[in-house]
């Protein structure tokens, strides 16, 4: 088998994050922060263990990092705790329904867009048109989960800073890839899963909020509510972080995963690892760009995922035939409907191969021969 998924989750985990979990599972299966046993006690240090290193990853305090179940979770969480029912919200037009949905449901469908396409300065300026005095909240990914299309978030976190605009990003597909830090993105908040490039297991996820939110956690609305073990005679949620927003048993082996993935990606280097996968993108994107019948997207943005169709064929109908062949990719929409429009693929969508930095060569020449392979027999 060739996995080529990792947009949606990176397959085969670092054998160090297997052991993490099974031993956390195995050995210290106590609840974090609950019963004060030793057992207990251990768990909530694998939890803590997990923030630091979230934490260091992010250039954010510990108390800052609140655990999800998925990146879902945590857009969720920071959106609803960071804006109200009347804010005039502003994403960009390559979102994917994890942002989409919440602020839809939010502005009741009144959210503006702006458009992402283009090199840094371009979307800069399209970014400052789209503004308005009324604008309270910004929400956009750091990278496209159909291809390499980079925002220039540190340029949109000063200007949002600098207007007094709150800033909430995705890095569901730049976390583990590339820097993202809280202070230098200016961000209120930054989201991401576990599970994708910080080579962590599904079932964790986390929103990392700016410093300043520690010193006044009461500003944030919790989105869940529920036991922590912490002031457990109150009525209402702590007025402190994280335990204000994290409610409920916490995922301790996921997290305990997760820090060996962090451990991993900071052994190999981000550097690295955005190289690796660019020339994995880019040698892919050579080839597809040379086969008559084949149509790429967004290969002027670079990076490891590739979106492509194949003239005459559905997405899903090419991506089976790849599964037969023995490598795993993505068809159809990818929970991204606006990305999608705005990148101008099929109404049913396109294929998304998504590398990691444990794919190899062969791994992509197995897939050139096999779409060849497609075209000739279609």
């Amino acid at each position: 088998m060739i996995y080529l998924d990792n947009a949606a989750t990176s397959y085969p985990k670092p054998e160090s994050v297997w052991r993490a979990a099974d031993r956390a599972a195995r050995l210290w299966g106590g609840n974090p922060g609950r019963s004060g046993h030793r057992l207990a006690n251990r768990a909530a240090q694998i939890v803590y263990d997990c923030r630091e290193a979230v934490a260091g990853l992010f250039e954010a305090s510990p108390e800052a990092v609140v655990f999800t179940s998925n990146a879902t979770g945590a857009l969720n969480l920071a959106i609803a705790s960071l804006a109200k029912p009347g804010d005039e919200v502003l994403i960009s037009n390559i979102e994917h329904n994890a942002v989409l949905r919440p602020v839809h449901r939010l502005t009741n469908g009144r959210y503006r867009t702006f458009d992402a396409l283009g090199d840094s300065n371009t979307v800069e300026q399209r970014f400052l048109a789209a503004l308005t005095p009324q604008t309270a909240l910004v929400v956009c990914a750091h990278v496209s989960n159909l291809c390499g299309l980079t925002l220039p978030i540190e340029r949109i976190g000063r200007i949002c800073y600098e207007r007094g605009i709150r800033l909430i990003v995705d890095a569901s597909q730049s976390a583990g890839h590339l820097p993202v830090s809280i202070a230098a993105t200016y961000a209120d908040a930054i989201c991401a899963p576990g599970h994708k490039g910080l080579y962590g297991l599904m079932g964790s996820g986390f929103a990392v909020f700016a410093d300043r939110y520690v010193e006044n956690a009461r500003v944030l609305r919790p989105f869940v509510c529920g036991g922590n073990g912490v002031n457990s005679r109150e009525r209402t949620m702590p007025d402190f972080l994280p335990e204000r927003l994290e409610a409920g048993t916490l995922p301790m082996p996921a997290l305990a995963a997760l820090s060996e993935g962090i451990r991993e990606v900071r052994r190999i280097g981000l550097t690295t690892i955005a190289a690796k996968e660019e020339a994995c993108g880019r040698y892919l994107c050579d080839a597809f760009a040379s086969m008559p019948g084949v149509s790429l997207y967004g290969v002027r943005y670079g990076g490891g995922t590739v979106l492509f169709s194949l003239d005459g064929m559905a997405s899903e109908e090419v991506a089976e035939a790849l599964d037969r062949s023995g490598i795993c990719v993505r068809a159809g929409l990818h929970c991204c409907p606006l990305g999608h429009e705005t990148l101008g693929t099929p109404s049913d969508g396109a294929v998304r191969v998504s590398v990691s930095y444990f794919t190899h060569r062969r791994d992509l020449d197995a897939l050139i021969d096999a779409v060849a392979k497609i075209l000739r027999e279609r």
